[in-house]
This record gives structure tokens, sequence and C-alpha cells, in this order.
């Protein structure tokens, strides 16, 4: 039987990630890795080195992996995505007051998309421009039910 894993997301900085993160969306911190290149490459179908160093960040039984490739042109620069495109578009999280963690998430790097403002949800980047949907606590639809 298939069982839920991890999400990966490739950053730009793993500590101003995991600031982000924590202080802005309330994930905990599970434990960090630092992961061998030969077996990182093969697996990600990339060219060494990549020196990679991974954090593994949990939020109610979510679990985020964090990836920074520390070598000289391993990351590729950013590119803005939209929801047109095929693949995963973004992360929901539920919170208490959404304008003040929009507001705390451009302190902490972050960018609010204010046309997004549909009063129960709002979207914002990441700092490494990774969208966010930020949902009132008790949205219908924001915690499945339990088997």
């Amino acid at each position: 039987m298939p069982v839920y894993n991890h999400t990966g997301q490739v950053v730009a900085d793993l500590e101003r990630a995991k600031r982000f993160y924590t202080e802005v969306l309330g994930f905990t911190v599970w434990y960090d890795l630092e992961l061998p290149d030969a077996a990182s490459a093969k697996l990600l179908c990339l060219e060494p080195p990549l020196d990679s160093m991974t954090s593994y960040l949990t939020l109610d039984g979510f679990v985020l992996e964090l990836i920074q490739f520390r070598a000289d042109g391993a990351t590729a620069p950013y590119q803005p995505r939209t929801f047109r495109e095929p693949g995963l578009t973004h992360l929901s999280i539920s919170v208490d007051n959404i304008k003040a963690t929009a507001e705390k998430a451009v302190e902490y790097g972050g960018e609010i998309i204010d046309e997004s403002d549909v009063g129960v949800a709002l979207m914002i980047r990441d700092p490494d421009g990774q969208l966010l949907e930020l949902l009132t606590a008790g949205f219908p639809g924001s915690r499945p039910p339990r088997p």
C-alpha cells in the first residue's frame, strides 16, 4: 500500500528558506542531511558536483524537503510559473490571520500577490518564488477526513 513520504523543493539559500517556513508558516525542522553527490546526481538526473544539503520540515503530518545545491552553477535561475503550466503549482496552508501571515512573509523575504486576494484566500511567494496559498483556518477542504 503506498504511503505519502515527502514533497521536495529546491531553494537558493537553505537557512533563509528554513527561517521563512518555520517563522512565517509554523513548520518544524525535523532533520538536516548532507547528500552524497554520486547518489544524488544519479537519482535526480543532474551532473555533479552538486554539494547538496537538505532539510526536512514538518507541518501537521506534511513533510517538506528543502534542497540547496551549493556547488557553483548547480542551481538554475528562478523562472516564474503560472497555474496554466502542468505540474505542481502551489502549497496551501491554513492560517489564523491571512493578512498578518502575508505581512510576516514579506518580512522574511516573501511577496504578497495582492491581485489574488479573495478574502478567504490569498497567494504569496516564498523567497525563492514558490507559490503558497494562505487559507482562512477552518476553510472547507482545509483538512481531509481521516480514515
